[in-house]
């Protein structure tokens, strides 16, 4: 095995927290992992990894070697694409995980065009709207929808995306269409709430320059986007949502925008990926073919 190999299982070990799961990753036999480990921390004349019943862990210096590894790894790759000949594309497995909704109105319906134009590169997708820890996980980059978190992670905003809030003719004709924000007294909401945190997201209205944040009660909360909309279409309450996932209703009659003078901000929608993964012409050209499918995109 040579350097660049043993960085590469190395940095995996560290992401993975197993020699086992490492191997099986890199398609190693485990034997092989464990010698090519005890080789590197030799010629280094340093311990790189604690080892435990449970887990492996990089020492500070271990840590220190990592943080090399990644960036060095993908310097590589890049100077090879780079000196690579003409005909040479981006190559190699692309781990993906992105929302369901935005990759079922978005991504999946014209995917065969990326395919199409990278044959050399072999997506594995994974949908939803869970937390991911992209570096232990493996995964290359993230689509996602909402206001980012604090990380360590690069971020790349895609586009802006309106927000509108509607509720079902029947519904309306039931409990009367709210003009203002004072008239939402009395009204029901299928409230939305997040399934790793258990947060019911609260409804948001901008007035006057203002925005205005509001707890609606109902007596159905959902975790999905397609509940969310069914349960609106069927009379139980408002709901908020992005444009282009209440199109469809809104064209058909099944459901009437309200409150069109009160709109909640515009969601972002952004890709994430671990600063290591910057570099990697694999993930650059996906994460610029994805933003040439928001035409909004900012």
């Amino acid at each position: 095995m040579d350097r660049f190999d043993a960085m590469r299982l190395y940095a995996r070990i560290v992401e993975l927290g197993s020699f086992t799961r490492a191997a099986h990753d890199l398609g190693y036999p485990k034997a092989t992992v464990t010698h090519a480990i005890a080789q590197l921390e030799a010629r280094l004349q340093v311990r790189l990894l604690q080892r435990t019943t449970r887990q492996v862990r990089p020492t500070p210096d271990g840590q220190l070697y990592y943080q090399r590894c990644v960036h060095l790894l993908a310097e590589l790759e890049e100077t090879e694409t780079v000196f690579a000949s003409a005909q040479q594309q981006p190559a190699g497995k692309l781990r993906v995980d992105l929302q369901g909704t935005l990759a079922r109105h978005f991504v999946l319906p014209v995917l065969d065009q990326f395919c199409r134009r990278y044959p050399h590169i072999e997506l594995e997708i994974g949908m939803g709207d869970r937390l991911v820890d992209l570096v232990r996980e493996g995964i290359d980059c993230v689509l996602r929808a909402g206001e980012l978190d604090d990380s360590s992670l690069v971020a790349r905003r895609l586009a802006l995306l309106e927000q509108l809030t509607c509720a079902s003719p029947a519904y309306l004709a039931a409990h009367g269409t709210p003009r203002n924000l004072a008239e939402l007294d009395g009204h029901r909401a299928v409230n939305f709430f997040s399934s790793h945190s258990g947060k019911v997201w609260p409804f948001e209205f901008r007035q006057d320059g203002q925005l205005h944040r509001l707890q609606l009660p109902g007596t159905v909360s959902v975790s999905h986007a397609d509940a969310y909309h069914a349960c609106c279409r069927a009379g139980l309450g408002l709901i908020q949502a992005p444009r282009y996932h209440l199109e469809a209703s809104l064209r058909d009659g099944s459901l009437v925008e309200v409150l069109a003078t009160q709109r909640p901000d515009p969601i972002p929608v952004s890709v994430l990926y671990p600063q290591a993964r910057q570099l990697a012409p694999r993930v650059r050209v996906f994460v610029d073919w994805l933003a040439g499918l928001f035409p909004d995109a900012v």
